[in-house]
């Protein structure tokens, strides 16, 4: 099998086909479904499939009885193909914006506590110059936000970049820790408790990130640390707003950033548990692609997350003592 040169792609036709069929043979792992998604018979998806299999010298897909399963070099070619179709889809979206005279799109995977406050000011701010920049936004955890960022569904994040991950493809800009704190609801049974214990707490069902997490893991931890069983009830969750349901209707405690319990817990209904133990998770920053060049409107609002990060940094340093 020979070294592929950098113009492979043209010399082994590959057609867009071929990354519909790579996804479609990766989702269903039979060529006649494969083939009946795409509208195309049998014999054709084979030949497709065939074909590439025989310029590229290798075997993509590992045939068997119930259907086939993608090998090492299938894995590879399913997930590039998934970049540039999601690539693709994105060119389209912000062909048809610039087209309905708007400024392009802009799309941004961020975890809970950097979209209550800084992103969004940094939208409202962006939005003055460009008030037809189309801003789509997703919450999640890093492990999930870091492989769609990977896999093109994002122009950038405000993320951390979980272990196993290869640091040398990201370009990372810290803008810091998150503090945790624990919440239940407004005459929980502990609000009256002084002091608290984590042993006091663990007494009662909970609502965590799901494990993996890091807020999740630096929760485990402090169990650990402190030689007191995880809680026997855990619903694992990414959603704070489905925590917070459960914490107003039970006696459910739930972990959460101090900037959202801030935001998302009124007082009237929810208690932050007086726990003495300053928590934070390890921190976290504006994560982009090394090898990524970033739309107009995705630089702009990058940018202005950069100024109002820049701005927060300025004040939240201590002034110098007069003279």
């Amino acid at each position: 099998m020979g070294v592929l040169g950098d113009d492979w792609f043209l010399r082994v036709r590959l057609k867009l086909r071929h990354f519909q069929l790579f996804l479609a043979l990766d989702e269903l792992r039979n060529l006649h479904r494969a083939a009946a998604r795409l509208g195309m018979s049998q014999p054709a998806a084979s030949k497709l499939l065939a074909d590439i299999e025989s310029q590229l010298d290798v075997k993509l897909f590992e045939r068997h009885a119930r259907g086939l399963t993608p090998n090492w070099y299938g894995e590879v070619m399913i997930r590039h193909a998934r970049t540039m179709l999601s690539e693709l889809r994105h060119t389209g979206e912000e062909l048809n914006a610039l087209r309905a005279g708007n400024a392009g799109m802009v799309a941004v995977g961020t975890v809970m506590a950097p979209a209550v406050t800084l992103l969004t000011s940094a939208i409202e701010r962006v939005h003055r110059d460009r008030p037809r920049l189309r801003v789509s936004v997703d919450v999640n955890v890093s492990q999930v936000l870091i492989p769609r960022l990977l896999e093109g569904e994002f122009d950038f994040a405000i993320t951390r970049i979980p272990a196993g991950f290869p640091a040398e493809r990201f370009v990372f800009e810290e803008i810091g820790e998150e503090d945790i704190c624990f919440v239940c609801r407004e005459g929980h049974p502990l609000t009256g408790c002084s002091p608290l214990t984590l042993r006091d707490m663990a007494a009662y069902p909970w609502s965590l990130q799901p494990p993996g997490a890091l807020m999740r893991q630096r929760v485990d931890r402090l169990f650990l640390h402190h030689g007191v069983s995880l809680p026997a009830q855990i619903v694992d969750t990414p959603d704070v707003l489905v925590s917070l349901a459960l914490v107003d209707k039970s006696d459910t405690i739930t972990a959460t950033t101090r900037e959202v319990a801030g935001l998302l817990c009124a007082p009237q209904r929810f208690r932050i548990l007086p726990f003495r133990e300053v928590l934070s998770v390890q921190p976290y920053g504006l994560v982009s692609l090394r090898d990524q060049r970033l739309s107009p409107g995705a630089g702009a609002l990058m940018g202005t997350l950069r100024e109002i990060i820049a701005h927060r940094s300025g004040l939240d340093r201590p002034r110098a003592a007069p003279a």
